[in-house]
C-alpha cells in the first residue's frame, strides 16, 4: 500500500483545480514549468524527494502534461499491480526523452511492482501506422503491456494489430477483464482526455469516453479487484515551460486544437473531477 497521513492529495502543479478539491495540498507551481510534457533526469529525482513525504495513496494533479508523474507516485506501491489507464493515448513511446508525458508507461513498467499495464480507450494516432512501430516490443511479446482502442479510431492497419472494442461491446469486454483479475490489486489512472470532448477540457485530442462510462468501468473494478491506488489528471492549463527543449518538443507534439474557452472548460472538468474522484477514492 501507499504509506501516507492522507487518502488523497492535491499536488498542484500548474492551477488546474481549486486548492480544497481534496483532502489535503501541496503548492508545487513552483515545480510546474521544470516539469510541463517532459523533464530531465535529475529535475524528476528531485522533484521526487521534495514530494515523496507528502504523496498519498490517491492523487490529484493538473494537466495531462504532467501525466509521466504518474510513475512517480507508483514508486511508493509495496505490493505488485496491475496498472490500469484510461487514456486517449496509449503514451509508450520508446524515443526520447525519456521523462515525458508520451513516455512514461515505460518508466512504470520498470518498477518491481508493476506487473503489467493495460490501457482502455485509446483513440489516437499512435495505435496505426507508423505510430505503432515506437512502442516497446519486448512488453507486448511479454503481455505486460495490452491496449483497448476504440476500433472507430484506428485505420485498416490497426484494426489487425489490436483487438479494439466498439460503442457496443467495450462494456461487456471490459467486464470480462476486471473478473479476470478478481481479487488482485490495481492502480487506477485517469487522464480527462479519455472522455468526449463534451465532457471535458483538456490540452490534447479527445477520446469517446463519458463521465458514466468511467463510473461505471470504476465499480466494475471495485466489485473484482482491490483498489490500492490511483490518480486523476487531463485538466487544461496554459502551458508555462522553464527549458526552451520543452517549449519546443510540445509545440511539436502537441495538436492544434480550437480555442479553450475557460468558462467552458471550468463547468465540464469540475463536474467530471468531481464525479471520477468521489468513485476512484471511494472507501
Amino acid at each position: 500500500m501507499i504509506t501516507s497521513s492522507s487518502q488523497s492529495i492535491h499536488i498542484d502543479l500548474d492551477g488546474a483545480w481549486p486548492k480544497d478539491s481534496t483532502e489535503s495540498y501541496v503548492d508545487c507551481r513552483d515545480w510546474g514549468r521544470r516539469l510541463r510534457y517532459s523533464a530531465t533526469s535529475g529535475g524528476i529525482e528531485a522533484f521526487y524527494e521534495f514530494i515523496r513525504p507528502r504523496t498519498a495513496r490517491f492523487t490529484l494533479f493538473g494537466s495531462g502534461d504532467y501525466h509521466h508523474l504518474t510513475a512517480l507516485w507508483l514508486r511508493k506501491l509495496e505490493e505488485p499491480v496491475t496498472l490500469v489507464s484510461f487514456d486517449n493515448h496509449p503514451d509508450w513511446d520508446i524515443r526520447p526523452p525519456r521523462w515525458c508525458c508520451g513516455t512514461w508507461i515505460n518508466r512504470a513498467l520498470e518498477l518491481p511492482t508493476v506487473r503489467k499495464a493495460v490501457i482502455w480507450g485509446c483513440g489516437n494516432f499512435e495505435l496505426n501506422w507508423p505510430g505503432n512501430l515506437f512502442v516497446s516490443r519486448t512488453a507486448l511479446r511479454n503481455q505486460r503491456l495490452k491496449v483497448w482502442p476504440w476500433t472507430e479510431r484506428l485505420k485498416a492497419s490497426g484494426r489487425k494489430r489490436w483487438p479494439g472494442m466498439t460503442r457496443e461491446d467495450w462494456r461487456e469486454k471490459f467486464s470480462a477483464f476486471a473478473q479476470s483479475m478478481r481479487g488482485e490489486a490495481v492502480y487506477i489512472t485517469i487522464d480527462l482526455d479519455c472522455l468526449d470532448r463534451e465532457e471535458s477540457a483538456t490540452n490534447w485530442e479527445n477520446g469517446l469516453f463519458t463521465v458514466e462510462d468511467i463510473l461505471w468501468a470504476l465499480g466494475e473494478l471495485r466489485a473484482q479487484t482491490k483498489i490500492v491506488g490511483g490518480d486523476l489528471c487531463g485538466a487544461y492549463s496554459q502551458p508555462v515551460f522553464e527549458r526552451l527543449k520543452q517549449r519546443i518538443e510540445s509545440a511539436l507534439d502537441h495538436p492544434r486544437l480550437e480555442p479553450v474557452n475557460e468558462a467552458t472548460a471550468t463547468n465540464r472538468n469540475t463536474r467530471a473531477r468531481t464525479l471520477l474522484w468521489t468513485a476512484l477514492t471511494a472507501s
